[in-house]
């Protein structure tokens, strides 16, 4: 059986330490080498505009101990926190508020669509209201267009035949003849 977009598979999988490389790395530029926390501000919003929220899920210091918090934790309190840490942190807010008109979306072929439901189960936003967000179901929300979709694409590496991607989505332009 085929397993998603073979690499976005792998890069989902090896997500947590593309992170933390990434992280290690604005750290330092910040600490190390002086660079001003207003340029990595400039730098995670404007990705935004090409990806959408990554800058959380992929690059963000500080999301990296988040992750290991909860990953340690017995509870959902380290959960919470994480969500808390989101909501002062000023990169997710415009990054967030990007993902409906970013040029990389998480989208859908709904022909190949066998509706197994993988990929909301590996997504945590259908996992958080079931009745409100779906990557396939009809009247539902698209999550991945959601302000708190961080773009970890683990959707996209969980569907089966790989009836979802994550490529560019640019309108298309009707030119008269």
């Amino acid at each position: 059986m085929k397993r998603g977009n073979g690499f976005v598979r792998v890069l989902s999988k090896s997500r947590f330490w593309i992170q933390v490389l990434i992280g290690l790395g604005v750290y330092s530029l910040v600490n190390v080498f002086d660079l001003s926390v207003w340029w990595v501000i400039l730098f995670g919003s404007a990705i935004g505009l090409i990806w959408g929220k990554v800058f959380c899920r992929w690059m963000c210091p500080i999301g990296i101990m988040m992750e290991l918090f909860m990953k340690i934790s017995p509870n959902d309190s380290f959960r919470n926190m994480y969500q808390y840490h989101k909501i002062g942190c000023p990169i997710a807010w415009v990054s967030g508020l990007l993902n409906k008109v970013s040029i990389y979306k998480i989208q859908l072929n709904k022909d190949a669509c066998k509706s197994c439901g993988l990929c909301d189960k590996a997504c945590y936003m259908p996992a958080l209201d079931q009745q409100r967000f779906s990557l396939y179901k009809k009247g539902k929300e698209n999550p991945a267009e959601n302000y708190s979709c961080s773009k970890c694409l683990s959707c996209v590496a969980e569907c089966p035949n790989g009836s979802l991607s994550y490529t560019p989505a640019l309108p298309h332009i009707k030119l008269k003849k």
